[in-house]
């Protein structure tokens, strides 16, 4: 095979003749981490980007997750989906917490809140929904049944990262949400995460669980973790937020081109456009029926990885068929049948800013054969 690898991401990265006098000042300061001066300005670019009010920053895009469970109390059950990356999962299972798994919406991939409700006890404590692909959840659907019932809502907004509704930040919604800086998503920072929460007396607790709970030198206050992140990766983070609008124009090009052809491609679906929405393009998905295409989504999947072309199965297999969930009553195949579906039919093609026509036409020219 001559041609080269085409994979399925690749990380946005700042030039190096930016990124040098940023390392030349953290070495002058000697001051690495615990909330640095890099630290400080790249909570507050983001604020400002995400118009959001407060964020933490950690090291990566899980101990978010977990931090956001402590700092609201979580106990007992909270409702989340199977539909995810396992860390949202393991964020439950590490804090102690039953998953209970609910079925998603056909076309948005997202927790169905028409399914939440029979799935509430009274050990239900919250629900974590995610915006898979980043596209939204039905937010006004489950905040009422959130109203309803005093529940707590974390949302998993790991391929969220300026995503709009209506002109308004998506990470509005709900307690808190999270994000992950991991070297894959839109933004990025090589490893890391951040926490949004609505207040100042929240954001303090957040900062004191990521580090190891001190409010003060010699004052310890809850039994926190090392979720820091240093000053280099935040001077990266600064440098990246400068470029992520144009790498989201650049996705926005390599959709708007799969979706003119795939379209009309019999045997795949694509997901449907949502008004009001501003996307980040995270993601390009596309689900295959094998009757219509004329093979599978795995016969698929291993075609275009013999061209060199690296697609994605995600999310598959579905949290609930591992081991240590699938034993859950909520994790049977019965109790999750369009997840299952889906996760049997899905594949994502690749989708970053460095894609060129020539990339884009090669991958359609495999799928078209």
């Amino acid at each position: 095979m001559d041609e080269k690898q085409i994979t399925v991401t690749s990380p946005l990265l700042p030039s190096l003749e930016e990124f040098l006098p940023s390392l030349e000042d953290i070495w002058n300061r000697k001051w690495l981490t615990n909330n640095g001066y890099y630290h400080q300005k790249l909570e507050q670019a983001l604020c400002d980007y995400l118009q959001v009010p407060y964020i933490s920053l950690f090291t990566n895009g899980t101990i978010p997750l977990i931090c956001a469970l402590q700092a609201l109390r979580i106990t007992g059950e909270v409702i989340t989906t199977p539909y995810s990356f396992v860390a949202t999962t393991h964020s439950l299972w590490w804090n102690g917490i039953k998953p209970v798994f609910v079925d998603i919406d056909p076309n948005s991939c997202n927790i169905d809140p028409c399914k939440i409700e029979a799935s509430i006890t009274p050990r239900t404590t919250a629900i974590m929904p995610v915006h898979v692909y980043g596209k939204p959840c039905d937010i006004e659907s489950i905040q009422k049944i959130a109203d309803k019932y005093g529940l707590k809502v974390i949302y998993d907004a790991a391929h969220a990262f300026g995503v709009k509704v209506n002109g308004k930040s998506i990470l509005e919604a709900g307690d808190m949400s999270t994000l992950s800086f991991h070297a894959t998503k839109v933004f990025n920072t090589i490893e890391g995460g951040a926490l949004i929460c609505h207040d100042e007396s929240t954001k303090k607790r957040i900062d004191y669980l990521k580090n190891f709970g001190f409010a003060g030198e010699t004052t310890v206050v809850a039994p926190g973790i090392n979720g820091k992140m240093d000053e280099i990766r935040s001077a990266y983070g600064l440098l990246n937020l400068k470029q992520v609008d144009a790498a989201i124009m650049a996705r926005k090009q390599v959709a708007d081109m799969y979706c003119k052809t795939l379209r009309n491609i019999e045997g795949i679906r694509l997901m449907e456009e949502v008004s009001g929405v501003q996307h980040n393009y995270s993601y390009f998905p596309i689900f295959i029926d094998s009757e219509k295409f004329g093979m599978t989504r795995d016969e698929f999947y291993f075609k275009m990885k013999e061209h060199g072309i690296m697609g994605r199965r995600y999310f598959y297999p579905l949290i609930s068929e591992f081991s240590f969930y699938k034993g859950l009553e909520s994790a049977r195949p019965e109790n999750l049948p369009i997840a299952n579906q889906i996760a049997n039919s899905v594949i994502c093609l690749p989708m970053h800013h460095g894609l060129n026509h020539e990339c884009i036409e090669r991958i359609l020219k495999i799928i078209k054969l």
